[in-house]
């Protein structure tokens, strides 16, 4: 690699580090996989981070982040779906950390049905918690950065199945087209305000949620034994092996830091190669 190329790397390196450090930062989906790893990533780059989760493990994650990283974190069980909760997440981000700088809406679910067997449980389901709850952060934390003045960014969670249909997870995939629709229009109306709202779309990450979905596409009929459904679904990523969560941060800090400051209403692919756009 040339010396000068190098040194741009290294630059955009430290720049993030540093626009990073002494940030406010709120994860939502946070208490395992791929929120988790974001929300440790800030930290280790010197951002304060509420990890927030309905799950309550949360509460342990957040005290094993600041084990590791020895900065300020907190854990918070919450409801993405209910605004009250919601706004108390927030306001428990600024009594602890004085503002809020940065929110990911990350939380998300899934859950495999053959089209034809998709009902309006499983409907109501995903996109209350994908689309909803994507609707309702947004909204809240705008709220909160519009008092604070000082603009913000908002990065939302999107998917390889925001740009391309599958059969067995529609609800999911018209959730995540939902999420990036979400992003462009906030996008749209917060500029204004000095908030950027921008997302990433990860293929298949190796995390807790695929191997439920391993279990569940064989209980449809759609995979025969497990592995397979992780193994079909990668077969056409040209890097040739699905993400770690850690592969996602390079993109999640850099969202988050001030060297994306002129970029708003995109949703970065982050997918090995998986889908060409």
């Amino acid at each position: 690699m040339r010396p000068t190329l190098i040194l741009r790397i290294n630059l955009l390196k430290e720049a993030v580090m540093s626009s990073l450090d002494g940030k406010n930062c709120i994860v939502t989906g946070s208490a395992k996989g791929i929120g988790r790893t974001i929300g440790e990533a800030l930290m280790q780059e010197g951002a304060n981070v509420l990890f927030a989760d309905l799950d309550p493990a949360v509460q342990v994650t957040a005290e094993e982040s600041n084990a590791k990283f020895g900065g300020r974190a907190i854990g918070f069980k919450m409801d993405v779906t209910n605004r009250a909760q919601v706004k108390e997440m927030i306001e428990k981000a600024v009594a602890e950390f004085g503002s809020l700088d940065v929110m990911f809406n990350n939380a998300g679910v899934n859950k495999p049905m053959n089209f034809l067997d998709v009902t309006e449980e499983n409907w109501d389901f995903i996109m209350k918690i994908n689309g909803l709850g994507v609707l309702i952060g947004t909204q809240e934390a705008a709220r909160q950065m519009i008092a604070q003045g000082s603009g913000g960014k908002i990065i939302n969670t999107a998917s390889i199945a925001s740009r391309q249909g599958y059969d067995n997870i529609a609800p999911y995939c018209a959730s995540k087209f939902a999420v990036l629709s979400l992003t462009q229009s906030a996008a749209r109306d917060l500029a204004k305000h000095k908030i950027t709202v921008n997302g990433f779309a990860p293929g298949v990450v190796a995390t807790e949620m695929w191997s439920q979905l391993d279990k569940d596409l064989i209980e449809i009929g759609a995979s025969k034994q497990p592995g397979q459904a992780i193994e079909e679904f990668s077969s056409g990523i040209l890097l040739g092996r699905p993400a770690a969560p850690e592969d996602l941060v390079g993109t999640t800090n850099f969202l988050a830091s001030s060297a994306s400051d002129y970029m708003t209403g995109q949703t970065l692919m982050i997918d090995g190669g998986m889908i060409l756009v």
